[in-house]
């Protein structure tokens, strides 16, 4: 009878936890963008150091 080890060298690997922080990356990506844009139609008098300015504070309230 073999060890634990062993069967579980034999397995195929899962890549669960690399695709889900892809996803949470993405899924951040995404509302950065898409705040951006909604800040661009919203208020288009913003010149694009205030909008970087908003951006910085949107991504601290996300992390």
């Amino acid at each position: 009878m073999s060890d634990g080890n062993f069967n579980r060298a034999l397995l195929p690997q899962t890549p669960y936890a690399s695709g889900l922080k892809m996803g949470r990356a993405m899924a951040t990506k995404k509302a950065e963008e898409a705040f951006v844009a909604w800040l661009r139609a919203d208020s288009p008098q913003l010149s694009d150091e205030a909008i970087n300015e908003k951006l910085l504070a949107f991504k601290k309230l996300l992390y």
